[in-house]
């Protein structure tokens, strides 16, 4: 199972937010490549990159700042954050992602979607937040009347290469991952999934790697020093 160590880019900077809300906004850092570098020497194996002012915008605002990141690290980078069309999936994938991540467009424009993931096989994935089972879109502010395991089981047959599920009521608490959302999730999707949201401990680790998923995003706990990553790919190893 794979370790993704999450940067989010507000701003320019790298930052987490508490439960997907904007109002609630921690930064760790003025410099998103350094910390991308840090990451690599950790061992990551993959590093994932949220553009949140695109997420809000609807349309990518940090492309400049991902293309440096994926300039600077050996390791390949999924990005996600405003990719609604074809061309923002494109600049990302131009700006070095080895993988889009889609969220909204998944949701409310699957047959966009499949166009875009025959276009670029291997290379898109359908992010999946939800928030008490329900499909949240539009960098999380608005909602849809649309189970997340349905939208995952249609994500295969949109040609996603994976599925990024988020529970966003845990995600940025450190209280712990959604294990039985995230199970469901896996189930139901036909293609590999990456589980992410409320990460803090070795032994939340663990949990997730008992499960039928491929990876698990890390993102504040590793930024407040309560895991390392070095030991959070231990862990998930030794499972």
């Amino acid at each position: 199972m794979v370790v993704y160590p999450a940067i989010d880019l507000r701003g320019g900077r790298c930052v987490r937010l508490m439960e997907g809300d904007f109002a609630r906004e921690t930064v760790y850092g003025d410099d998103p490549v350094a910390v991308a570098r840090r990451w690599e020497a950790a061992g990551a194996q993959w590093i994932h990159v949220v553009d949140l002012d695109g997420a809000r915008a609807g349309t990518p605002v940090q492309a400049a700042l991902v293309a440096e990141i994926c300039a600077a690290v050996r390791v390949p980078v999924q990005v996600g954050g405003g990719l609604r069309d074809a061309a923002a999936v494109a600049t990302v994938l131009e700006a070095g992602a080895a993988r889009a991540v889609v969220g909204t467009m998944a949701a409310r424009e699957p047959e966009l979607c499949r166009s875009i993931c025959r276009a670029h096989p291997g290379k898109v994935a359908v992010g999946l937040d939800a928030r008490d089972g329900l499909v949240r879109v539009a960098g999380w502010l608005e909602g849809e009347n649309q189970q997340a395991v349905v939208l995952a089981a249609r994500a295969a047959e949109m040609g996603a290469a994976a599925v990024i599920y988020t529970d966003i009521e845990r995600d940025g608490t450190e209280l712990g991952p959604d294990l039985a959302g995230t199970e469901a999730v896996a189930r139901a999707a036909g293609v590999p999934v990456i589980a992410s949201g409320g990460v803090g401990t070795l032994d939340h680790l663990r949990a997730v790697a008992t499960l039928s998923v491929a990876g698990v995003i890390v993102g504040r706990a590793l930024y407040t020093g309560a895991v390392r990553l070095e030991d959070a790919i231990a862990a998930v190893r030794g499972a």
